[in-house]
């Protein structure tokens, strides 16, 4: 059919919180997780919030704008909102981490990393 883009992969552009804090420690790490199983590609958040066109121009364009916050705080979210992007957010903190107390391992990272992931497959079109 004309026009039609069925079957065609959507752009998933993936940002992560990196603060200083343990959850930004492990939304970073579910980032890196998630781009090198090809959710999406990586872009980087503080680009984004020093307004360099060519990220937020890649932004823009994506199809879909997953923003990984390490907490309730939602730095990642509030540039996207500054910006006036599209986005779907998710923290850490609502898949069981506790800012300032919970050791960030590799087990941790790749069960909040799957289930981030399964999250965002069960949001597509």
């Amino acid at each position: 059919m004309a026009g039609c883009n069925c079957g065609q992969e959507k752009t998933i552009i993936i940002t992560a919180c990196s603060g200083a804090a343990n959850t930004g420690l492990l939304a970073d790490q579910v980032a890196r997780k998630l781009r090198a199983e090809k959710v999406g590609s990586m872009i980087c958040l503080a680009a984004l919030g020093a307004e360099l066109s060519g990220y937020v121009e890649s932004a823009r364009a994506s199809d879909r704008n997953i923003v990984i916050d390490g907490c309730p705080v939602a730095c990642g979210a509030k540039i996207f909102q500054k910006l006036g992007l599209k986005y779907e957010g998710y923290v850490m903190t609502d898949y069981g981490a506790e800012k300032g107390k919970t050791e960030i391992t590799q087990a941790l990272i790749d069960d909040v990393g799957t289930r981030v992931a399964a999250d965002i497959g069960s949001k597509r079109d």
